[in-house]
């Protein structure tokens, strides 16, 4: 893993109670990284926590909907831990749903989570106070349905096209900081999450969305390990890019 050159930096990983953002912390802590895991779930991430290498993790419980908690644990992070060197933003949550019941509450639910909090977070980190000053890297997540169509699914293609967006602006904003953004369009991956919604659909519906991805679906450690490249000086000239992990789903 030295080949990443990650050793010794600090990076905060939202979502890390489970899927994506947890096989995320576990690969960065293998990488020699010191990882803040943030996530409403408290025994999702001490479970993470104990599968990171020994004193590699500290866990906060944040709700990332509220942008004045981000700002105090932010500051707790770097009075306990030092200044960051990398953001991963992986929190998210789904919503199913066709116009006739689309609703502006849920649709602000999932903007909060989804896309709000990339950009309290990004703020944040490029603080003075809170970017280490050098190695800087935002990776935010978006979906493959941030850059193709799907029916039932205009408020979380809204949410995720919209990280999409805000990776370009920040990109150029931020260069001058030497802070690359990034961000990532994962397929359908193997979670909790996607089980949840998995429950909700007629009979066929993971066959026929594996059907969707030449190489099949992925695992959350095929999405991590995207994540590393752009944290890491193997992609030192690499900004304000949308990299598709998707098994070929925008391939077609």
């Amino acid at each position: 893993m030295d080949l990443f050159h990650l050793a010794g930096r600090n990076v905060l990983v939202t979502g890390a109670a489970s899927g994506i953002g947890r096989a995320t912390a576990i690969l960065l802590s293998q990488c020699g990284c010191i990882v803040i895991l943030f996530d409403n779930n408290k025994e999702g991430l001490d479970e993470t926590k104990s599968l990171c290498l020994h004193g590699s993790a500290y866990t906060y419980t944040i709700d990332l909907t509220d942008s004045v908690a981000i700002h105090e644990v932010i500051i707790q992070v770097v009075q306990n831990v030092g200044k960051l060197h990398g953001l991963v933003h992986c929190a998210g949550i789904p919503y199913i749903s066709p116009l006739k019941t689309i609703t502006k509450e849920h649709c602000d639910k999932v903007y909060q989570i989804n896309t709000y909090a990339a950009m309290v977070l990004a703020k944040e980190f490029a603080s003075k106070k809170v970017y280490a000053g050098e190695c800087g890297s935002i990776v935010f997540i978006s979906s493959v349905y941030g850059l193709v169509g799907s029916a039932a699914n205009v408020g979380y293609a809204m949410s995720k096209g919209a990280i999409i967006a805000i990776t370009k602006s920040l990109a150029i904003e931020l260069a001058n900081k030497a802070i690359r953004v990034n961000c990532i369009a994962p397929g359908f991956i193997k979670t909790a999450m996607k089980a949840e919604v998995d429950e909700k659909m007629s009979d066929g519906y993971d066959e026929r969305l594996n059907a969707l991805h030449p190489l099949g679906m992925g695992n959350p450690e095929d999405i991590a390990n995207g994540i590393v490249y752009l944290l890491s000086d193997m992609s030192k000239w690499v900004t304000g890019i949308t990299l598709s992990i998707d098994g070929g789903f925008t391939a077609q």
